[in-house]
């Protein structure tokens, strides 16, 4: 069974910074792992990807601000976000997807709130 577990959400103020993580159980062979987050009142978006070999892809809003990265062999993703924004806040997921399947793997969400 995949499990996917995220960490790291919590308060901080507006220029603050976190770090989000994501452990992986039960699944091989990761193509592309990716954060997303979801705002109340908002549809989810894509936060940054990153593949297996290293390309990333982020979101204009966050381009400067936010760093993936991935250890294939531990599974697990990480998110670097610098210089919060209340606009930031929502909760993030961290997602998976395996070579050759369709499937994306979840995580439960972490929530980050940011504000004075």
């Amino acid at each position: 069974q995949v499990q996917l577990v995220e960490s790291g959400g919590e308060w901080v103020q507006p220029g603050g910074s976190l770090r989000l993580s994501c452990a992986a159980t039960g699944i091989i062979n990761i193509q592309t792992m990716a954060w997303y987050r979801q705002a109340p009142g908002k549809e989810r978006e894509l936060v940054a990807s990153i593949s297996q070999g290293g390309s990333t892809n982020y979101a204009d809003s966050v381009k400067g601000r936010f760093t993936i990265s991935r250890d294939n062999a531990k599974k697990t993703v990480a998110l670097q976000m610098n210089s919060l924004k209340p606009e930031d806040t929502a909760i993030y997921y961290c997602t998976m997807k395996r070579y050759f399947s369709p499937a994306n793997y979840w995580g439960q969400g972490t929530q980050v709130t940011v504000s004075s």
